[in-house]
């Protein structure tokens, strides 16, 4: 597979608010895993990779948002792989592409622009047939790679020698999530983070993915309150608070996924919800969306 760090460092943070709680604090830097096909999409990709070769698949076919890390990173790891990539994009054509963009069409990658209407359905739209029929043997990978070739990626996040009792993330299709907690060892525990608006759906999906598993030897649970909006949504707070966490720890955090959850995580803390506990935060990578974010919204994260 990818040429990928053979070490992922698990890097503590320390702060008055961990001491008076008496929580420690690591974070797994997974987003050190590759130079562009970062955390759990490098995470994801691993096993529908293998497959789509295994069938011979001449193209992979997947889902995604106009800023979506999910179609920035299948785009390079066609690339790296040498096979075609086609991202089926949420809302209409951009006159200009963003970021995101620009690198996977760089990659090889092309794009069908679908109406946010229709992308709800995009499996059973009228047209996908035409999207498909480009290809010999397309390979199709559902959005943000959440199918059980993910889920078995992501079983792999968990450091067989790191205890902790209790791991956090942040969630969109809770793929990462049910991987994670697949792994888990009796007494230990997951804390999900959905960044999307009104996502009591996950409960339901994060069951479905965890079907396959004879046996779950841990729990876990998701806190719907830290979307600030919903899905690439920001408010003045999670703002300031991953420029002042970028300041005092060295630290880059995504306003999409994982500066929602540490936001959440640290703000649990203070409000003594957690105490006397070993935590395993786990960075799932997502930076390249920084620039794209940055610009829509015309601000600066990191001085």
């Amino acid at each position: 597979m990818f040429d990928i760090s053979p070490n992922i460092p698990i890097q503590e943070l320390k702060s008055a608010l961990l001491s008076v709680n008496n929580v420690q604090l690591f974070i797994l830097r997974d987003d050190l895993l590759h130079s562009e096909v970062s955390g759990n999409k490098w995470r994801k990709l691993k096993y529908n990779i293998e497959s789509a070769k295994a069938l011979k698949s001449d193209a992979i076919v997947t889902f995604g948002g106009a800023f979506s890390n999910h179609i920035a990173a299948t785009a390079a790891a066609g690339r790296i792989f040498n096979i075609k990539t086609h991202g089926v994009i949420r809302g209409e054509e951009l006159k200009l592409l963003n970021p995101t963009l620009q690198k996977a069409q760089a990659d090889g990658m092309t794009f069908s622009f679908v109406a946010r209407s229709d992308y709800q359905n995009k499996e059973l739209m009228v047209g996908f047939d035409d999207i498909l029929n480009q290809f010999e043997a397309p390979f199709i990978i559902p959005e943000g790679g959440g199918n059980n070739n993910g889920v078995k990626g992501c079983s792999e996040i968990i450091p067989n020698d790191f205890n902790f009792d209790l791991c956090v993330l942040a969630c969109g299709t809770g793929g990462t999530m049910a991987g994670v907690v697949s792994a888990l060892k009796t007494g230990q525990s997951v804390l999900g983070f959905p960044v999307l608006k009104n996502a009591s759906f996950l409960f339901d999906d994060i069951r479905a993915f965890l079907k396959p598993f004879d046996s779950l030897l841990g729990s876990w649970s998701l806190n719907l309150d830290y979307h600030v909006g919903g899905y690439a949504k920001k408010n003045n707070d999670l703002i300031q608070f991953i420029k002042l966490f970028y300041r005092k720890h060295n630290l880059k955090l995504d306003p999409i996924y994982t500066g929602k959850a540490m936001f959440g995580l640290l703000d649990l803390i203070k409000k003594g919800k957690f105490k006397n506990q070993k935590i395993l935060f786990i960075h799932t990578g997502g930076l390249q969306g920084i620039n794209g974010f940055e610009d829509r919204y015309k601000v600066t994260l990191f001085d």
